[in-house]
């Protein structure tokens, strides 16, 4: 029982110091990004914005990939960040190296640099840095969810009618289904929160969540690198995950909820109807 506890203790404290191994990976790969950030970038098909899409992201792939695979050599790659689903057992690293991309190019703020460790299709660890506030949001399991060091609590709203609630286009042409299923789940909660907030990425609006700052955030479909760094976070921060039928999520699930523990039941009864 001894042995058994101090492998724990060793784990929790290994991953610890990854933890703060990834955030400075991950904040170095922000700093790449910042000086192809300002001007809006015109592209007039299809190649020419997947062209500036890879551009961002390998210019910070060129900084993570490197620094996580000598952190972590036997740990897989996720090549794309747009896969959903399960992942074989093992641990693997779930990057998205420009999460709001598109934002990035269109000279909008809302973008971030992630990495996420799964383990055993479970996250370990996360860090989302956002390069132009310099914040750092980070997670480990079972030890909390911080911004820059400070503790993250999610909202104590208990009203879904005083709340703000947001969602998430998952990606680019999507299915009709989705796109009907998401318009009808708006128009839901336009009658039942406070206010309904609509804009990629999701993981920006999963460390609102996790810092209490919005009470819930739902998507349909989705992938692993835009909602496994947020549920962790989330989690981490006291917040309630499930699917939109409040059934547990799993990264096969069509949908995502995530809500603060006041509001969680009734988000799910709107998303339900």
């Amino acid at each position: 029982m001894s042995a058994m506890l101090q492998d724990t203790t060793a784990v929790a404290a290994s991953d610890a110091d990854l933890l703060a191994q990834v955030a400075i990976a991950v904040r170095e790969a922000g700093s790449a990004l910042l000086p192809r950030f300002g001007d809006v970038v015109h592209y007039r098909t299809r190649e020419e914005l997947m062209h500036a899409l890879a551009a961002n992201d390998d210019t910070a792939l060129d900084v993570l990939r490197p620094r996580l695979t000598q952190l972590r050599p036997e740990a897989g790659w996720v090549e794309d960040e747009l896969d959903g689903g399960a992942l074989p057992p093992g641990e693997w690293w779930v990057v998205d190296p420009a999460e709001g991309n598109v934002n990035h190019l269109h000279a909008l703020p809302d973008w971030a640099v992630t990495a996420t460790l799964v383990r055993d299709n479970r996250p370990v660890l996360t860090v989302v840095h956002l390069p132009l506030t310099g914040e750092t949001y980070t997670a480990l399991a079972g030890a909390g969810a911080h911004l820059d060091g400070r503790p993250l609590h999610v909202s104590p709203t208990a009203d879904l009618g005083l709340g703000i609630v947001a969602t998430s286009q998952a990606r680019p042409d999507e299915n009709e289904e989705v796109v009907r299923r998401v318009g009808s789940s708006i128009t839901a909660m336009l009658f039942d929160a406070l206010v309904v907030r609509t804009a990629v990425p999701a993981t920006l609006h999963l460390v609102n969540v996790a810092a209490g700052r919005i009470d819930a955030f739902w998507q349909f479909a989705g992938a692993r690198a835009d909602l496994l760094p947020g549920a962790l976070l989330v989690t981490e921060a006291g917040g309630r995950i499930s699917d939109a039928q409040g059934r547990p999520w799993t990264p096969l699930s069509e949908s995502f909820l995530a809500a603060a523990p006041g509001v969680h039941a009734q988000a799910v009864a709107t998303l339900s109807r």
